[in-house]
């Protein structure tokens, strides 16, 4: 027994002697991080240390200041470990991220320099070089075998954080194809599309062959790549027009239970002012008709939108069924119902964990998009299951006024609350949110929910007013710092908001386009956050 105490401390000395000494050079080693991205899927690599060492990989929300230093724990997003010299990153992770690897052993941690940064924002091709290849794609299509009526619907794929699109009609082949600049031939322009389609009118165009265009912009109405490749309608005006709304489910995963309070969205069409979204308990009766169905358990018009939020919580479990019409300004119907969407409320989905709060919560960022497109929405980005209980406008307190009714028939064991930026934002004074969180806090307690606080993320005031037309109280960030200064003083918290605070303490523009609903980037931080910590406040 002796001899193999002996034989450990040995190994353990000479190791040590190893890592140190000038000559043998280990306490010189620094990776070289590469990066390769194949599909959906980015795999940094780096060369093995002749050495028994495992490496850590760090993703930072800043680069670091040098190769020797750590860095401060509100930098570092999350960090992994392995024994390989290679690593997979998925596209779930923020693009605004820099990663670094360094060799770890027993002595030395890290052993030696950290790797050189390599930003996933430049290595992703999301960069200023690649502004070319940012295009929709058209996905409608009206060949001369199979033409259209005088009123198509128009179609593409969305681009991330457009919060507007501009479609251009001429009548041949634009002679500057995937351009950020009109064509000469241009007969026609609008930017009047908030979402990826469009039910086009060509009762003006007396030609039978028509093409068409679309590029996306941003809020100020600069474009975010150039024209999609033009695609051509063939018109025949035989072809009696059927005018009904197409549902937008903005292709959500399979594995995400609908929010508590559902949103419903569609591709508008024209000449309907308003829209009447109806949900039913069975698939309605008089499919492609006009009139409500018999089935109807719940409705609401809506003017000038593609969406339309459910104001009732859908607790009860079963199968629901929605659709949506026109409505001219006559109040009469335009065209038909649309198709029939379904979704599915399963209770015990959310037994293990939910999300309860305001629109940061609920979904929904770039202005134009609502958490019926679940690329904002940060449950799509956890590594575990969650339940959406989400209320776009929620203060924190009609969080507790609604938690008995909307969390305890979940019984989730853990319960993600970030809530009160609404109301601090308001004038509400943080003693009063500090008190209804408390009460939420005991709430859960009491029916054996674990609660974990997330700190609130900050927001940007001039944002907020200009697309708002919002004003926000000018003690803001000190009405905040106290609120966050409670939470972390609770058992069971995660740190948001060192992560998105600006040298001002601000949210950056980047994080969200008006000041306040964090677009993809920002909700693949959050998600990706609360996966660094999960282990943590669960165990």
């Amino acid at each position: 027994m002796k001899r193999i105490i002996l034989i450990m401390l040995l190994t353990l000395a000479m190791s040590y002697i190893l890592e140190v000494s000038e000559n043998v050079g280990l306490n010189r080693f620094k990776p070289t991080l590469e990066i390769d991205y194949t599909t959906n899927e980015y795999t940094l690599s780096w060369p093995r240390l002749p050495y028994l060492a495992y490496y850590k990989i760090e993703a930072l929300s800043s680069p670091p200041a040098d190769d020797y230093l750590d860095v401060a724990d509100a930098q570092r997003i999350v960090s992994y470990h392995t024994w390989k010299n290679q690593f997979a990153i998925d596209e779930n992770f923020p693009f605004n991220t820099y990663w670094r690897v360094s060799a770890q052993t027993l002595f030395h941690r890290p052993l030696g320099k950290y790797s050189n940064h390599i930003s996933l924002t430049e290595a992703s091709g999301r960069v200023a070089e690649d502004f070319d290849k940012v295009k929709p794609v058209p996905t409608s299509a009206y060949p001369a075998n199979a033409p259209a009526s005088v009123r198509p619907m128009l179609t593409w794929t969305i681009v991330p954080n457009a919060v507007y699109y501009e479609l251009e009609f001429v009548p041949v082949l634009p002679e500057n194809p995937n351009d950020v600049l009109p064509s000469e031939q241009q007969l026609r322009l609008t930017r009047e599309v908030f979402t990826n389609g469009y039910n086009a009118d060509f009762s003006w165009y007396e030609g039978n062959r028509i093409f068409w265009r679309v590029r996306a912009l941003n809020y100020k109405g600069n474009p975010l790549g150039v024209f999609s490749d033009a695609t051509e309608v063939w018109i025949d005006r035989t072809i009696p027009p059927v005018a009904k709304p197409i549902i937008n489910t903005h292709h959500k995963p399979s594995t995400l239970p609908v929010p508590l309070y559902p949103v419903y969205a569609w591709i508008p069409v024209s000449g309907a002012i308003s829209y009447e979204v109806e949900l039913t308990n069975h698939l309605p009766e008089n499919p492609g008709g006009i009139e409500p169905s018999i089935h109807r358990i719940w409705s609401k018009t809506v003017t000038g939108l593609n969406d339309c939020y459910d104001d009732q919580p859908r607790i009860v479990p079963g199968k629901y069924y929605w659709r949506v019409r026109g409505i001219d300004a006559s109040g009469k119907p335009v065209g038909q119902y649309s198709d029939t969407a379904e979704f599915t409320v399963d209770l015990t989905r959310g037994h293990y964990a939910a999300t309860f709060g305001d629109s940061i919560t609920h979904g929904g960022g770039a202005i134009s998009y609502s958490p019926a497109n679940t690329d904002y929405s940060y449950q799509t980005y956890l590594h575990f299951p969650a339940v959406n209980l989400g209320k776009s406008g929620d203060t924190s307190e009609s969080m507790l006024t609604r938690f008995d009714q909307d969390v305890l028939p979940f019984k989730p064991k853990y319960l993600i609350i970030l809530g009160g930026t609404n109301s601090l934002r308001g004038g509400v004074p943080a003693t009063q949110v500090i008190t209804e969180l408390a009460a939420i806090r005991d709430k859960c307690l009491i029916n054996g929910i674990r609660p974990i606080f997330l700190t609130l993320p900050p927001i940007n005031p001039a944002a907020i007013d200009a697309v708002f037309k919002e004003e926000t109280v000018s003690n803001w960030r000190e009405e905040f710092d106290t609120v966050n200064d409670f939470i972390r003083q609770q058992r069971y918290f995660i740190e948001l908001e060192p992560y998105f605070a600006d040298s001002t303490r601000g949210l950056p523009e980047h994080f969200a386009t008006d000041g306040l609903h964090l677009d993809i980037e920002g909700k693949k931080l959050i998600g990706q956050i609360i996966n660094a910590h999960w282990t943590r406040v669960v165990r």
